[in-house]
Protein backbone atom coordinates (compact mmCIF):
# COMPACT_ATOMS: atom_id res chain seq x y z
CA UNK A 1 0.00 0.00 0.00
CA UNK A 2 1.22 3.44 -0.53
CA UNK A 3 1.64 5.62 2.23
CA UNK A 4 -1.29 7.94 2.73
CA UNK A 5 -1.10 11.75 3.31
CA UNK A 6 -1.57 11.00 6.85
CA UNK A 7 0.15 8.77 7.08
CA UNK A 8 3.09 10.51 5.58
CA UNK A 9 2.45 13.47 7.54
CA UNK A 10 2.64 11.17 10.72
CA UNK A 11 6.35 9.76 10.07
CA UNK A 12 7.58 12.50 8.78
CA UNK A 13 6.77 14.44 12.03
CA UNK A 14 7.54 11.34 14.00
CA UNK A 15 11.16 11.01 12.36
CA UNK A 16 12.06 14.59 12.40
CA UNK A 17 11.38 14.35 16.36
CA UNK A 18 12.77 11.32 17.13
CA UNK A 19 15.56 11.25 14.36
CA UNK A 20 16.24 14.93 13.80
CA UNK A 21 16.19 15.58 17.67
CA UNK A 22 19.33 13.27 18.32
CA UNK A 23 21.03 14.33 15.47
CA UNK A 24 20.29 18.05 15.71
CA UNK A 25 21.62 17.17 19.52
CA UNK A 26 24.57 15.66 18.67
CA UNK A 27 26.11 18.02 15.61
CA UNK A 28 25.00 21.25 17.60
CA UNK A 29 28.02 21.92 19.18
CA UNK A 30 30.37 20.64 15.65
CA UNK A 31 28.77 23.32 13.18
CA UNK A 32 30.38 25.62 12.05
CA UNK A 33 29.47 29.44 12.90
CA UNK A 34 28.50 27.67 16.68
CA UNK A 35 25.06 28.82 15.88
CA UNK A 36 23.61 26.99 19.21
CA UNK A 37 21.04 24.61 20.05
CA UNK A 38 18.00 27.09 20.34
CA UNK A 39 19.14 28.19 16.74
CA UNK A 40 19.17 24.41 15.40
CA UNK A 41 15.98 23.51 17.10
CA UNK A 42 14.31 26.18 15.58
CA UNK A 43 15.48 24.97 12.57
CA UNK A 44 14.26 22.03 13.10
CA UNK A 45 10.68 22.71 14.38
CA UNK A 46 10.83 24.58 11.13
CA UNK A 47 11.22 22.09 9.00
CA UNK A 48 9.13 20.25 10.60
CA UNK A 49 5.96 23.25 10.40
CA UNK A 50 6.88 23.27 7.20
CA UNK A 51 7.15 19.79 6.08
CA UNK A 52 3.31 19.69 6.65
CA UNK A 53 2.94 21.89 3.44
CA UNK A 54 5.55 20.03 1.52
CA UNK A 55 3.70 16.80 2.17
CA UNK A 56 0.46 17.96 0.62
CA UNK A 57 2.26 19.52 -1.86
CA UNK A 58 3.63 16.71 -2.77
CA UNK A 59 1.15 14.22 -2.28
CA UNK A 60 -1.08 16.50 -4.85
CA UNK A 61 1.89 15.95 -7.53
CA UNK A 62 1.77 12.37 -7.03
CA UNK A 63 -1.88 12.00 -8.15
CA UNK A 64 -0.53 12.83 -11.68
CA UNK A 65 1.50 9.50 -11.42
CA UNK A 66 0.25 6.38 -12.65
CA UNK A 67 1.38 4.54 -9.36
CA UNK A 68 0.74 7.39 -6.59
CA UNK A 69 3.90 7.53 -4.89
CA UNK A 70 7.66 8.46 -5.53
CA UNK A 71 10.20 6.89 -6.29
CA UNK A 72 12.81 6.64 -3.23
CA UNK A 73 15.39 8.70 -5.03
CA UNK A 74 12.42 11.44 -5.74
CA UNK A 75 11.87 11.70 -1.63
CA UNK A 76 15.69 12.18 -1.07
CA UNK A 77 16.47 15.16 -3.94
CA UNK A 78 13.13 17.11 -2.23
CA UNK A 79 15.82 18.06 0.25
CA UNK A 80 16.86 20.72 -2.48
CA UNK A 81 13.79 22.81 -2.57
CA UNK A 82 12.97 22.48 0.75
CA UNK A 83 16.22 23.34 1.90
CA UNK A 84 16.07 26.57 -0.53
CA UNK A 85 13.07 27.75 1.07
CA UNK A 86 13.86 27.51 4.47
CA UNK A 87 17.30 29.35 4.04
CA UNK A 88 15.52 31.97 2.06
CA UNK A 89 13.00 32.22 5.43
CA UNK A 90 15.64 32.49 7.39
CA UNK A 91 17.99 35.04 5.91
CA UNK A 92 14.45 37.23 5.75
CA UNK A 93 14.27 36.31 9.68
CA UNK A 94 10.94 34.81 9.25
CA UNK A 95 11.93 31.71 11.69
CA UNK A 96 11.59 32.77 15.27
CA UNK A 97 14.85 31.39 17.38
CA UNK A 98 16.98 30.77 14.48
CA UNK A 99 19.12 34.05 14.57
CA UNK A 100 23.04 33.85 14.01
CA UNK A 101 22.42 30.77 11.44
CA UNK A 102 25.43 30.88 8.98
CA UNK A 103 24.37 29.43 5.59
CA UNK A 104 27.61 26.48 6.42
CA UNK A 105 25.87 25.30 9.47
CA UNK A 106 22.54 25.39 8.04
CA UNK A 107 23.41 23.66 5.54
CA UNK A 108 25.75 21.20 7.41
CA UNK A 109 22.69 20.70 9.60
CA UNK A 110 19.90 20.49 7.24
CA UNK A 111 21.79 17.67 4.92
CA UNK A 112 22.84 15.80 7.64
CA UNK A 113 19.52 15.48 9.63
CA UNK A 114 18.16 15.29 5.79
CA UNK A 115 19.85 12.50 5.34
CA UNK A 116 20.22 10.55 7.90
CA UNK A 117 15.86 11.24 8.51
CA UNK A 118 15.80 9.53 4.92
CA UNK A 119 17.94 6.69 5.46
CA UNK A 120 16.11 5.55 8.70
CA UNK A 121 12.67 5.94 6.91
CA UNK A 122 13.85 3.86 4.26
CA UNK A 123 15.71 1.49 6.15
CA UNK A 124 16.05 0.66 9.75
CA UNK A 125 12.64 2.24 10.51
CA UNK A 126 10.92 -0.95 8.96
CA UNK A 127 11.70 -3.19 11.44
CA UNK A 128 10.69 -1.96 14.35
CA UNK A 129 7.27 -0.63 12.33
CA UNK A 130 6.84 -3.89 10.32
CA UNK A 131 3.17 -2.92 9.23
CA UNK A 132 3.97 0.73 8.63
CA UNK A 133 3.24 0.29 4.98
CA UNK A 134 0.52 -2.07 5.19
CA UNK A 135 -1.44 0.43 7.21
CA UNK A 136 -0.64 4.30 4.97
CA UNK A 137 2.40 5.21 6.46
CA UNK A 138 0.99 5.41 10.23
CA UNK A 139 2.67 4.87 13.06
CA UNK A 140 -0.09 4.09 15.45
Amino acid sequence: MVPILSGRIQTRLFLLALVGGLVTALITPLLPGDPGYRATFAVLAAVAVLGVGWEVLYHGLMQFRWEKDWPSLFGLLTVLPEGALLWVLLRLDLVPGAHGATFAGFAVHFGVVWLVVWLVANGPMRVPFLRWRFRGGRIG
